[in-house]
């Protein structure tokens, strides 16, 4: 028997494309950063620009001040409005809130991997109201490892009281989350929300958080 759910953030729990746009036309509101008219083609440059957040937003925040031609704030003072702001716009995919409550419920130890900038991810994680149901919430900066390294995955595991072979890991990026925590024993599960993608490195698929409940029932008979 599985022992542990350990999740991926941005895309997995968070639904980070969402937020962000959600964030964007905010901050454009907010700072009139653009005419109304420059509003769509700014926030889609935003988008591109953030490449699925792996970019930086010091360097997304240059680019667009040299491209819209804005002169009232600077990329500090727009990052600044993005590490304090963002997670006021922070939403979950839908049922995740039920299905970590049943997890939860069921006895489940449950923890958090995320790559990415300290404390900036804890405050959108924060955000989603799910903290007090984990017992282990490990972000890349924080700890000096990132995803696919192995130890990130056996750090979080440690902090679990789990070993990898008790643990199931769900996220939605094959290399950093499906193959990272392959690596190391854990059972995996693709989330693809919007896509059908398949990998040698996934145990099981899901679209929806709906099926999750069945996708780890599936792999505790495979046990």
């Amino acid at each position: 028997m599985f022992k542990a759910i350990l999740f991926d953030l941005d895309q997995t729990l968070l639904d980070r494309i969402t937020s962000l746009i959600k964030f964007i036309e905010w901050q454009v509101d907010y700072y009139q950063l653009v005419p109304q008219q420059s509003k769509k083609h700014f926030i889609a440059r935003f988008v591109e620009l953030d490449d699925h957040g792996s970019v930086w937003k010091d360097l997304v925040y240059s680019q667009l001040i040299k491209e819209f031609h804005i002169e009232k704030l600077d990329t500090d003072e727009l990052l600044h409005s993005y590490i304090t702001d963002f997670n006021k716009f922070a939403i979950a995919f839908e049922r995740v809130p039920e299905t970590i409550h049943y997890l939860y419920d069921q006895g489940y130890k449950l923890g958090l991997i995320s790559n990415g900038k300290s404390p900036f991810q804890e405050n959108n994680f924060h955000a989603l109201g799910l903290t007090e149901f984990f017992s282990a919430i490990t972000v890349s900066e924080a700890v000096g490892l990132r995803k696919p390294d192995p130890e990130i995955f056996k750090y979080t595991c440690n902090e679990l009281g789990c070993t990898p072979n008790e643990c199931i890991f769900v996220g939605d990026n094959l290399k950093a989350d499906i193959e990272g925590a392959k690596k190391v024993g854990m059972r995996t599960i693709f989330f693809q929300p919007n896509t059908s993608v398949t990998s040698a490195s996934v145990d099981s698929y899901i679209h929806h958080y709906d099926e999750l409940k069945s996708a780890i029932n599936y792999l505790s008979n495979l046990t």
